[in-house]
């Protein structure tokens, strides 16, 4: 039997164990979703993990997408830095003024993502990656919380005494070290006592994440604070959050967002521009942020700004994407005008706003009629938007639960590495009944198990 037949052998064991279990009810729904509760595992008020079991992956699965992910993060990475030295190429990516001026200011030290994510979904031994999170990764800390809910089960106790060989990824290590990595390569003379503010919105759908996070960084002998940006203030010399001096500032405030409401004045953009604070990540990541830039990657124009190691990668595992405008361009390795595909090839085509998240503006062809995809494209044309050709997508057999009820369906796999300068540590696993697996969308979350002997 081959390893990949045995994989799939284990997953259906433990599939019908907890099939057959009796013991699986609605009690224990009701104490998983208190739990999830306890340790804000929440989108909102939402608890975020229906399923009972992880996803579970060989280990070379797992090695095959993360070393695919930090080729790509890499080619992103030159990406952004010669758009930089190129107006047309920085035109590509259609970013704001407000953006590019940002984008200019040095962040004080080299790589250009300190955390980033690639979106990618899976289809047996293929992948694809779809989108590049480049600027406010969210999930770092849920593998750790989700072990909690789902690993105590007895039907997981059980399956994992049997695959001793496993390995479970630490993504929120990942990050503070990266932090505190980038932190010294920036200048930091405080390492072992840095401080952190975690910056965004209050309220935030995500802001329960925050709080594992600060516990996480107090606890490695950091202390942390959570702040919106309009609470900030910055004397020419430190940037503070009230008497809280700020040494290393996690943003997850989104760029586009902060932008919108303020400019190169405010405290964290001037702390920033004059070196006195160390932001990660940077205003700079827009560059690689924005899905124009999948537009760039696929067009093969554009192959001698990468390596062969990069190009064969983004040929294998980045789908065909362009920029939403008038003009030819080269579909399936035949030119066409662009309209003309979008018009005729609705059923193998997405539509997506160039710099959004959540699911936001995203038009499915397949799943659209043709009137509604036409009024799509008029919208496309009048403001930023890229198209992307669909891929194929792998369904797992999930059990889950509701309110009282066990039940077992098919769920899309959105499988998305976590990369932490440019290194994959671990995933967020995000599964859902339609083509959109946002957990803003109404997708759920399970954790990643990672199989060593398959």
């Amino acid at each position: 039997m081959s390893k990949l037949k045995q994989l799939a052998s284990a997953v259906r064991w433990l599939d019908e164990r907890i099939a057959r279990d009796a013991l699986i009810g609605p009690i224990l729904f009701e104490q998983l979703l208190n739990v999830q509760r306890e340790l804000g595992l929440l989108h909102d008020e939402r608890p975020i993990c229906p399923f009972l079991r992880p996803l579970i992956l060989s280990r070379s699965q797992y090695t095959r997408v993360a070393h695919a992910a930090e080729q790509l993060a890499t080619a992103f990475e030159r990406l952004a830095h010669a758009a930089l030295l190129d107006d047309a190429l920085m035109n590509e990516l259609d970013l704001t003024e407000r953006e590019r001026t940002m984008a200019r200011f040095e962040p004080g030290y080299q790589k250009l993502c300190v955390t980033s994510r690639l979106d990618a979904y899976l289809n047996g031994e293929d992948f694809q990656f779809l989108e590049y999170n480049a600027e406010s990764p969210a999930g770092i800390a849920d593998q750790m919380q989700l072990e909690k809910v789902l690993f105590e089960l007895p039907h997981m106790k059980e399956f994992l005494a049997g695959h001793g060989a496993h390995w479970l990824p630490r993504p929120h290590h990942a990050l503070l070290r990266a932090l505190l990595e980038t932190y010294s390569e920036w200048g930091g003379h405080r390492i072992e006592s840095a401080q952190i503010a975690i910056v965004d919105w209050d309220g935030v759908s995500t802001a329960s994440e925050f709080e594992i996070l600060k516990d996480y960084f107090e606890a490695e002998g950091h202390p942390t604070i959570i702040a919106d940006p309009r609470t900030l203030e910055y004397d020419g010399q430190v940037l503070r959050a009230g008497d809280f001096r700020i040494d290393i500032l996690y943003k997850r405030v989104i760029i586009h967002e902060f932008l919108e409401k303020f400019d190169e004045t405010h405290p964290l953009a001037r702390a920033y521009i004059e070196h006195k604070v160390c932001m990660a990540n940077s205003f700079r990541t827009k560059l690689a942020h924005k899905k124009a830039g999948f537009a760039v990657l696929s067009d093969p124009t554009y192959h001698h700004l990468f390596t062969p190691a990069q190009v064969a990668c983004i040929v294998k595992h980045i789908p065909w994407t362009r920029r939403v405008r008038a003009g030819k361009t080269t579909y399936r390795g035949v030119e066409r005008d662009l309209l003309d595909v979008l018009v005729r090839e609705r059923e193998r085509l997405v539509i997506k706003p160039n710099d959004d998240y959540g699911g936001h503006g995203v038009v499915i062809g397949w799943e659209t009629d043709a009137a509604s995809w036409e009024k799509a494209i008029r919208l496309a044309l009048d403001s930023s938007f890229v198209v992307q050709e669909r891929v194929m997508v792998e369904k797992v057999r999930m059990a889950m639960f509701t309110a009282d009820t066990l039940v077992t369906d098919e769920m899309f796999i959105d499988f998305n590495p976590f990369l932490f300068l440019n290194h994959v540590e671990g995933a967020l696993v995000r599964l859902s009944a339609s083509s959109l697996c946002n957990v803003s969308s109404g997708g759920g979350e399970t954790a990643l198990l990672v199989l060593e002997d398959f």
